[in-house]
């Protein structure tokens, strides 16, 4: 139970931390290109490197702190970050084509759901 409350209180300050940060970016730029997504996304991916380097690398940390910071903030913040984050160890253990495979699979699969998902929307009456 106790898990739960530490991802818990990360995903609601996740949320609200893209929200804010989405909506600001969108009334500096503009929302002709999705900016504060890119943001969001680009930031979440750069804290997720950074956190779980020194999680699970350098600092001697509580498995708390990666539900709280990783599960529950990134997590809801942004889930490119976790994207990223698999993409790349995958390349660093050597696995290339597993990299590769997983950029194109994700994205060709998640566009694909999300245009299936737009069809079915549309055509429920």
């Amino acid at each position: 139970m106790a898990d739960i409350v530490w991802i818990s209180v990360g995903a609601v300050a996740g949320a609200n931390a893209r929200f804010a940060l989405g909506r600001l970016i969108e009334g500096q730029a503009g929302s002709r290109i999705p900016y504060g997504t890119l943001c969001v996304n680009i930031t979440g991916s750069l804290l997720i490197g950074i956190v779980l380097v020194l999680l699970t690398e350098r600092l001697l940390a509580d498995p708390h702190w990666r539900l709280l910071l990783v599960v529950g903030f990134l997590g809801s913040y942004t889930t490119m970050s976790s994207y990223a984050w698999e993409t790349l160890t995958l390349a660093e253990a050597g696995s290339w084509g597993h990299a590769m495979l997983y950029v194109i699979g994700t994205n060709a699969l998640c566009l694909g759901a999300c245009g299936v998902g737009m069809v079915v929307a549309r055509a429920i009456r």
